[in-house]
């Protein structure tokens, strides 16, 4: 019996291959993580040692909102001006092979069989895949399996630039408000408890993300964090009493 259920085969060439593979999409996760940690400690030394040298709301305001606004208007600065790099550079690797598929077409089907044959094919086989594969699309088999790049899916640093701005925000808002909210004399232990939480939430995603344990990773982070706030906080209060 046959029917059109999910038994009966695809028609060739209508399929849609998956843009983007899962290890893509774990970096850009652990990106994100990332700026979010790097959010946390720095927005959170700003704020602790402005806290320890002044007991004044409007200058943690002041002091928190820019450092919050100038860092994640650097990490989307950075992370363009990375990604932008690596795109262009796709993008020359990518001219480069077609030019060498219109002088030399066969000299590069040989070089894809060649690529198919060290993977695994039988000689037949992997002329067979190479031919067909050319046929269809030749830069986008020469680009999957010799330079491995997706032609369809470069990386876009637009993205990358807002996602950085996003994380780095996320997590400068934590200590940011940690700061404001409580009354003068629990405000820094309060935005402490905050930084030490949010570090180790970071710390065990960036352990999931990467497949390892998260007791070592959680103790780097919440240590290098509580570093970071008691040399602010220190000089803070050495600037406090000197302008006193």
């Amino acid at each position: 019996m046959t029917g059109d259920g999910a038994g009966s085969a695809p028609t060739p060439g209508t399929a849609k291959p998956h843009h983007g593979s899962v290890a893509g999409r774990l970096n850009w996760l652990r990106a994100a993580v990332l700026g979010a940690n790097d959010g946390i400690v720095s927005t959170a030394g700003i704020v602790v040692g402005v806290a320890a040298a002044s007991a004044d709301r409007g200058p943690l305001f002041t002091a928190g909102l820019a450092g919050l606004v100038a860092g994640a208007l650097s990490m989307a600065v950075g992370e363009y001006v990375s990604v932008s790099t690596a795109r262009d550079t796709e993008r020359a690797v990518l001219d480069r092979e077609e030019q060498e598929l219109q002088l030399q077409p066969d000299a590069e089907l040989d070089e894809l069989v060649g690529l198919y044959e060290a993977r695994g094919l039988s000689p037949q086989t992997a002329r067979q895949a190479a031919a067909e594969l050319t046929a269809f699309d030749p830069l986008a088999a020469h680009a999957e399996v010799e330079l491995r790049i997706d032609p369809e899916n470069l990386t876009n640093p637009w993205l990358a630039a807002f996602s950085s701005a996003a994380s780095f925000t996320v997590g400068a808002l934590l200590p940011f408000l940690a700061i404001l909210i409580p009354p003068p004399t629990a405000r820094i232990p309060v935005t402490a408890v905050v930084v030490l939480l949010a570090l180790a939430v970071t710390g065990w995603l960036a352990a999931r993300l990467g497949g390892a344990k998260p007791l070592r990773p959680i103790l780097r982070v919440t240590v290098g964090g509580a570093l970071a706030m008691v040399i602010t906080f220190g000089i803070g209060h050495l600037v406090g009493v000197m302008i006193a």
